[in-house]
């Protein structure tokens, strides 16, 4: 993580969960790191588990990643105010409950979409703006899940509905990144991490009883792997991180 030391990085998704831990991560080992999210007093709160040396390095900023224009002010004003965005982590996402053949679920669907899609989408289109403005080696991780490589059905649960395809995408626009970086002829590396079931706030009350009963993983542990993926040298680019707490069965 040395040649990342001093550089920014933002963190999308930062109040909770794996966003929070990435963020703290990033801190410790010497980023400049931007959290975003909606609940902007969240990432203030955890300067406290940072060393005192250190919680000048974390700033958060408040942005809803599904609304368009709210993405394009943030980050032209991280690029602005810290000469340039080095690191993008995407981790913001959502649940929501309903099934897609529900009556009148216009709303939940799009919510998914619009976060965990669009709201991806747009993120890494303006952070490539930076990115290409000051042409250092760079680094784009998106969370993804295992959902996004296989559909998960348990039929006595509550139906994931759009989450699945949404991470679907999620995979495709992986690759469809790493090409357009190679083609942009800038050095800009793009990672998807595919977590099996994390102890996060994501999750719906009605999927509490089935997370108590298998095998999890905790938001440190998919951070600890972030750091990984971004310690590599140049020369190397995990496309594609798979990882499932022991034991899982599906």
């Amino acid at each position: 993580m040395e040649q990342w030391k001093n550089r920014v990085a933002v963190v999308t998704g930062a109040s909770a969960g794996i966003g929070a831990a990435i963020v703290k991560d990033l801190v410790k080992a010497g980023m400049i790191t931007v959290g975003l999210a909606r609940r902007v007093e969240r990432i203030e709160a955890l300067k406290t588990d940072l060393p005192a040396h250190l919680q000048g390095n974390l700033h958060a900023m408040k942005c809803d990643v599904s609304k368009e224009d709210e993405v394009v002010k943030v980050f032209a004003s991280i690029a602005s105010k810290f000469d340039g965005i080095d690191v993008l982590i995407n981790n913001a996402g959502i649940i929501r409950q309903t099934e897609l053949i529900n009556a009148d679920n216009s709303i939940p669907i799009r919510e998914i979409i619009d976060t965990n899609v669009m709201g991806l989408v747009f993120c890494t289109r303006e952070a490539f703006k930076s990115m290409e403005k000051h042409g250092r080696n760079s680094h784009v991780v998106h969370i993804n899940s295992i959902t996004g490589q296989k559909p998960i059905c348990m039929l006595e649960y509550p139906s994931n509905n759009m989450y699945p395809p949404s991470k679907y995408a999620v995979t495709a626009i992986t690759e469809i990144h790493r090409q357009e970086f190679i083609r942009s002829k800038h050095h800009i590396k793009v990672t998807s991490v595919s977590p099996g079931l994390v102890n996060t706030e994501i999750f719906l009350p009605e999927h509490r009883e089935m997370l108590a009963a298998l095998p999890i993983l905790e938001p440190e542990d998919v951070s600890q792997s972030v750091l990984h993926i971004l310690g590599t040298p140049p020369h190397v680019q995990i496309h594609d991180l798979t990882i499932k707490p022991f034991g899982e069965t599906f």
